[in-house]
């Protein structure tokens, strides 16, 4: 189901709590909801749509990527960079890492690794961040 944007950014600066199986239904609504906002969006965390969860979407390439509980176990070449953001008005600076590996649960709960480099991982840490009540 598509869900509204959350923009208060009390809610958004609240680090989100670890998911469980019973999350999985979740995806539904990350997917959803990025699919409506295709053309200015390309990831979603969780408390985006109001659910204080540490659940990600990403499109990374042509797929939607769902990740529940990821986390970053390497990074390599930063950067500052400037980004927008669905939640916010306008863009701010921000570091990032041209390289990560990300760890997380995929929507049939099995562990996934992957290696993202340039813009897919740039998106992918963007809503980590998000996940930990992180805003730029």
């Amino acid at each position: 189901m598509i869900k509204p944007i959350i923009k208060d950014q009390q809610l958004l600066g609240k680090k989100a709590i670890p998911t469980t199986k019973a999350d999985l239904p979740l995806a539904n609504d990350l997917i959803d909801t990025l699919n409506a906002h295709q053309a200015e969006c390309v990831g979603m965390a969780a408390n985006m749509i109001g659910v204080n969860k540490n659940a990600i979407i990403a499109r990374i390439g042509p797929f939607n990527v769902v990740m529940f509980n990821p986390q970053i176990i390497a990074k390599s070449h930063p950067y500052q960079t400037t980004e927008g953001c669905l939640s916010l008005s306008g863009t701010r600076p921000t570091k990032r890492y041209k390289q990560i590996t990300v760890k997380f649960h995929n929507q049939s709960w099995q562990m996934q690794t992957l290696e993202l480099m340039d813009f897919a991982a740039e998106i992918v840490q963007h809503e980590i961040d998000h996940c930990n009540g992180i805003i730029i």
